[in-house]
């Protein structure tokens, strides 16, 4: 374990250990180079022993430092120093996907749709180099503080070409793809299929496969129907719920063949959730489930023993300490044989095939009397009768005892005491029986089968069959009732008011139409009450501000308009336009008449002006014109003569005929060199009344 402060390649500064996994521990680092800060998975001292092992990890972390893209976490360098061997990482601040789905529950449509996007992006640029990630998981993918999405841990990653085969261990088995599973051929369509199980994660906070063991979990991959994602996500857009499906098909051939191809209906799906344009491909016998044979399932229990599934509650509190970095748990490299071992094991089935042709070839030539068998040896006869009492043995048939009705266990037990063995092949809905128990079985009970084969039996559960919901929007009650109990569904029925749908049809429903459901679902439907009516309050004497929102409470659309009334106080109201106690529809307007107060009279008024003036020095005459507040002319003095002796000179006019009481004055001087001059001029002249 590195210690804070030590030194890589005199360039990585150890800052602290911020994760921890099946392979390798993961450490924050400064990069003294390029002063950034980085994270380094450093390998464990057991792997680091291993030579070849040390040279495959190296090549894959090389190979995985060719993708540069924003939605993947960039490897930077690859180094060795005194024994330990370590990959230089971008270091990303933020959280995994695991996490973020933990604290949200679900994840709404358009968000998990973005994700997704990102998700698929930063894979596309590892399958153009012909690089399958082979463990794509919510725990591999981090979410910056940004809010972007990248893709880490490709240190495991293969360079994959169309030959490759996968490696000998299932991965983290919630995500693994059918063919990863059964240890078959893995290429670039199982992310996608890993990535159409993280895409139901995201949208309903589960996984559709879940167990006590790997192994079960990995049977269910192989066997069983997942649960359509819209059962636990109720508004889940029909496009998103086929994409998921699409992805997540059990034969490689009907998912999606790239991830271009994937990102085309992602995108679509934003733009038009709710059309159904994911286009399926045909069902074929290739395509129809496969039951896994029991020989796959010893396989699966040895690979499951051979390895080291790291929980992932360890990985989620590794990222507590630093959510940035989620190390690879590394299953598919654990579980592998050391190169000493996979030698020996090589040369063990070389000799035993060679042993199974000679005794071939000695039991034909024995069949055409070629070789005669010596009866001196006691050891010929010995083997002669082995011989036969394995081929009685073949060949004895039992009766197949009656298990119809028993559980599972009990049925299983049965057959086994009669030398039998029990497969499950499908699962039906039946209410005449228990959940669990088995209904019937092939061969039938009381027939004859040979000692050692295996019985076939139905087993009575709920039935995963995916049915369209018919579209029934629009219809009337009884029709769409109707329609969907035909169809098997259960109907649940709300009501509610529409101003846009007739009364008893049909305004909306839940699932959707020509929605993918589990048959036997329930279908909520909305029916409409037609407008909805409301009764008119009274509101005549109220405030405006009160009577306003009583009406609109009411559902009414008010307006108003005011006027003068010397019985109702001003801002009260004088009258509405629909009567108190008539029934009109939701919505309708209605206009209120307010009250200004009473309206004033006004009366004509006589005024008064007298004004004493200055007479300036050489004045000979004055012009004076008085004007009322509106411009009008109401009083003048034309050219009036003063003496040489006069100091002042005094205007007055009575009689003004004006509706207020003040006005203007203006005063012209007439001077005996001719001249003239203009001063007096007032906007705040006040008439007297009187």
């Amino acid at each position: 374990m590195l210690t804070e402060g030590t030194y890589l390649a005199d360039r990585y500064e150890i800052n602290e250990k911020i994760g921890a996994g099946g392979m390798s521990d993961v450490y924050k680092a400064k990069d003294h180079v390029l002063d950034r800060y980085v994270a380094i998975k450093v390998l464990k001292t057991e792997f680091s022993e291993d030579m070849n092992f040390v040279a495959k990890f190296r090549t894959e972390a090389q190979s995985a430092a060719s993708l540069e893209h924003p939605n993947i976490v960039n490897i930077y360098d690859v180094g060795s120093e005194n024994g330990l061997h370590y990959i230089v990482m971008e270091y990303v601040e933020g959280i995994t996907l695991k996490t973020y789905i933990e604290k949200k529950g679900q994840l709404a449509f358009k968000e998990a749709v973005s994700i997704a996007i990102q998700i698929s992006k930063g894979i596309e640029a590892a399958h153009n180099k012909e690089i399958t990630h082979r463990d794509i998981k919510p725990q591999n993918i981090i979410i910056s503080t940004e809010g972007k999405v990248k893709v880490t841990d490709f240190g495991i990653a293969r360079a994959a070409s169309s030959n490759t085969i996968s490696a000998d261990v299932m991965g983290s088995v919630h995500y693994a793809s059918p063919e990863q599973a059964r240890n078959g051929f893995v290429d670039s369509r199982s992310d996608i299929y890993s990535l159409g199980i993280v895409m139901y994660e995201m949208v309903t906070g589960r996984v559709p496969f879940d167990g006590d063991t790997t192994v079960s979990v990995a049977l269910q991959h192989l066997q069983d129907e997942m649960v359509v994602p819209s059962q636990y996500a109720r508004d889940l857009p029909i496009s998103l719920e086929k994409i998921i499906l699409k992805c997540a098909q059990k034969n490689p051939d009907r998912r999606y063949q790239t991830i271009d191809e994937l990102l085309t209906d992602l995108r679509k799906s934003l733009v038009t959730p709710n059309e159904d344009f994911v286009k399926d491909v045909p069902i074929d016998e290739n395509a129809k489930t496969r039951v896994i044979s029991p020989n796959e399932i010893k396989q699966i229990n040895n690979e499951a023993r051979k390895e080291k599934i790291v929980d992932d509650k360890e990985n989620d509190k590794a990222n507590v300490e630093n959510p940035e970095i989620e190390e690879d748990e590394e299953e598919s490299e654990e579980g592998k044989l050391n190169p000493k071992m996979d030698k020996a094991v090589t040369i063990m089935g070389i000799i035993a095939a060679i042993v199974i042709v000679i005794v071939i070839i000695y039991l034909v030539l024995s069949v055409l009397g070629l070789v005669k068998i010596g009866k001196k040896s006691s050891e010929i006869p010995s083997q002669k009768a082995t011989t036969q009492t394995e081929t009685q043995s073949e060949t004895e048939e039992v009766k197949v005892p009656d298990v119809v009705g028993m559980s599972t266990d009990e049925a299983q037990k049965k057959l086994e005491e009669a030398g039998l063995e029990m497969q499950v092949t499908e699962t039906k809905d039946d209410s005449s029986y228990e959940e669990g128990d088995v209904i019937e079985t092939t061969p039938k009970a009381g027939e004859k089968a040979k000692k050692g084969s295996t019985v076939s039996v139905v087993v009575c559960g709920k039935s995963t069959k995916s049915v369209g919901v018919p579209n029934v929007v629009g219809m009337s009650e009884s029709a769409a009732s109707n329609t969907l109990e035909g169809k098997g569904f259960k109907v649940n029925k709300k009501y509610q008011f529409s101003d846009s749908v007739a009364a008893g049809n049909v305004i909306s429903q839940t699932p959707a139409g020509r929605q993918s459901v589990v048959e036997g679902s329930a279908v909520t439907i909305i029916i409409s009450q037609g407008v909805e009516s409301v009764s008119v309050p009274s509101v005549i004497g109220q405030s405006q501000a009160n009577a306003e929102n009583v009406l609109s409470g009411a559902g009414l659309n008010v307006s108003v308009k005011q006027d003068y009334s010397n019985t109702v106080a001003q801002g009260n109201v004088i009258s509405q336009s629909i009567s108190a106690g008539k029934t009109v529809q939701k919505g309708s307007g209605i206009t209120l008449v307010v009250s200004l107060g009473a309206k004033q009279t006004e009366t004509a008024s006589t005024y008064s002006y007298t004004q004493t003036l200055n007479v300036p020095t050489g004045a000979v005459s004055v012009d004076v014109k008085l004007y009322d507040s509106t411009g009008k002319l109401v009083g003048t003095a034309s050219n009036s003569s003063i003496s040489e002796t006069a100091t002042s000179f005094r205007f007055s006019k009575t009689g003004i005929s004006s509706t207020t009481g003040t006005g203007k004055l203006v005063v012209t001087w007439h001077h005996k060199d001719g001249s003239t001059s203009t001063e007096g001029s007032s906007d705040s002249v006040t008439f007297t009344k009187g």
